[in-house]
């Protein structure tokens, strides 16, 4: 397997006197979606905040096409190439859809143009271009988001993430809340991320989003890496087992030395 886009090792991030994160080593590689899934509390959210600058480490290494570098603040993130689509979406939904792609990056008319002077015609293009290059199906790019389905406004705030042109994109619980039909529009424009080859960090609670769509299973639990899978080696019995640390239903001990590894080198 080739250089992963964004390595961390032996990443440990305290809070006063709560340790959130113990040693954990975490690989994404261009053109393959892996999944951090486990149970509330395992660490999942702390350790999207430290890749996306959020939460700085506490002790640890990240390393960003090979090369260690220091992730202190989100605008540290994005100019690496990492892109965060939160759970919470942050769209505006008194704005249609074209604002709120270009929200705080409004295209202007000419370097000598006054301020407010946006570009609307070239940011409607670039969003139809966009819109169609991810097959999202909207009926206009000029529906305010507040029209939008739960699909679509996932899929509005995961195109805006691809206006930086990132190599790494974070997708935290893209499905949650979602209808079946919804979750399917959403999984195929995951899967057109990959296949556009970025590296696709997606956290989920859902096993059976995690199994239609990602390479690899990275699990934590309490903090450490508990284990690494890769999909179509492993059940969702297995899954579950790794992530409640429990021997029962035929799944592989999931063990929690402070070598274990998210990266995809062993798996457990």
């Amino acid at each position: 397997m080739s250089e992963p886009v964004l390595s961390l090792r032996a990443v440990s991030k305290r809070f006063g006197a709560v340790q959130a994160l113990t040693t954990v080593d975490f690989d994404a590689h261009a053109g393959e979606i892996v999944a951090l899934v486990g149970d509330n509390g395992a660490g999942k959210s702390t350790l999207v905040k430290v890749m996306s600058g959020v939460g700085p480490p506490s002790d640890g290494q990240v390393l960003f096409e090979g090369r260690p570098v220091s992730i202190n603040r989100p605008q540290d993130a994005t100019a690496l190439g990492i892109a965060t689509v939160y759970q919470d979406l942050a769209l505006c939904d008194n704005l249609d859809v074209v604002a709120n792609l270009f929200l705080g990056e409004e295209a202007k008319r000419g370097p000598l143009s006054p301020v407010g002077w946006m570009d609307e015609l070239t940011m409607e293009k670039r969003a139809l271009d966009l819109m169609k290059q991810l097959s999202v199906r909207l009926p206009t790019v000029r529906i305010p988001v507040a029209s939008l389905s739960g699909g679509q406004r996932q899929s509005v705030a995961i195109a805006r993430s691809l206006l930086g042109d990132p190599k790494v994109v974070i997708l935290d619980e893209p499905t949650a809340a979602l209808g079946v039909a919804q979750t399917a529009q959403v999984l195929d424009l995951v899967v057109r991320l990959r296949e556009r080859g970025l590296a696709v960090i997606m956290i989920s609670h859902n096993l059976a989003d995690v199994f239609a769509v990602a390479d690899r299973v990275a699990v934590l639990r309490l903090g450490r890496a508990a284990a690494t899978f890769r999909v179509g080696e492993v059940s969702e019995d297995e899954v579950v087992s790794a992530i409640t640390g429990s021997t029962s239903g035929g799944g592989r001990r999931a063990g929690l030395p402070s070598t274990a590894s998210l990266s995809g080198e062993n798996k457990a």
